[in-house]
């Protein structure tokens, strides 16, 4: 072979070389949009249902943005909190991959709409699971009532009390909600027509955080209410104001990451669990509750 051919063939490999070293990386890195609903939400980790394809593990970043489309175009954007990315929401992310197939999120959007509607969903699922356990209660009681007037037939007994146990088991190990177990839980009071936290609870709040911190996978969540006294749209207000100041406690106090909070939720009137004709039911209505949660797919038992 002559020497101006072999010069030829020598720069066509180094510019071809050289292609791919400047080239490569932006291919592996290249940005992929997908669209669909959250199945589950763990932490930092999201799994998204994508059309047409397997469920995607979508990484959430401290640097990811997290926004609502709003307007007819939806050309305007609003910024939200990770804590809006629950269970039912559908979204866009845009982002790439990363070494272990994950979707490392640049940006997550969802309408507003949407958010409502997951919201929905998931306060059904828990009034679901509240009139799940008013049941289980209710057949305990039952439970205990058949083996005092069968107290002679030692066989039934023995069926009566295999029951009652099953049922006190199901209700400590598996909480209230479809996806967690609840692993604590502490329940703040307010005055009347107050939002304020009373210092006392904040050694209860913080002993919370850290247990929370212990249990692999934790997620918190925080429910605001109201007694029914005065309108539904000030106790409404009142709910919302009450969940987001114990919400600001666990985040500041406890330094609990935004990833492991779930949206606080503004419940107002919503399940009263005391009688609003007397004083001593308000102020047990007037409450935050919050639970230290641990997804069952964590958990793997």
């Amino acid at each position: 072979m002559n020497q101006p051919n072999l010069n030829k063939i020598v720069r066509s490999v180094l510019v071809s070389a050289l292609a791919l070293a400047l080239f490569g990386p932006v291919v592996a890195a290249q940005v992929v949009k997908i669209e669909g609903p959250i199945k589950s939400r763990s932490g930092d980790t999201m799994l998204v249902k994508s059309s047409g394809s397997p469920d995607i593990t979508v990484l959430l970043m401290d640097s990811t943005e997290v926004g609502q489309v709003q307007g007819v175009l939806q050309a305007r954007r609003k910024q939200m909190s990770m804590a809006a990315l629950i269970p039912g929401l559908t979204v866009k992310v845009e982002g790439t991959y990363n070494d272990q197939n994950q979707l490392v999120a640049k940006s997550v959007s969802f309408k507003g709409n949407d958010l409502e509607d997951a919201e929905k969903i998931e306060a059904g699922m828990h009034e679901t699971k509240v009139e799940a356990e008013k049941q289980n209660a209710a057949l305990k009681a039952q439970n205990e009532a058949l083996q005092q007037q069968q107290a002679q037939l030692n066989e039934h007994q023995a069926k009566i009390a295999a029951n009652k146990a099953a049922v006190d088991a199901a209700i400590a190990r598996f909480g209230q909600l479809d996806d967690y177990y609840i692993f604590d839980e502490v329940t703040v009071n307010f005055a009347n027509g107050k939002t304020e936290v009373d210092p006392k609870y904040n050694a209860p709040l913080l002993a919370l955080t850290d247990k929370a911190k212990t249990i692999d996978g934790y997620m918190i969540e925080v429910k605001g209410y109201a007694s029914s006294i005065g309108s539904v749209a000030l106790n409404q207000q009142l709910s919302e104001d009450r969940s987001d100041a114990v919400a600001n406690i666990l985040l500041q106090q406890g330094h609990i990451p935004l990833t492991k909070m779930l949206a606080p939720g503004a419940m107002g009137e919503a399940h009263q669990v005391g009688d609003d004709k007397t004083e001593k039911g308000q102020a047990e209505n007037r409450r935050v509750v919050v639970r230290v949660l641990q997804n069952k797919g964590i958990a793997g038992i």
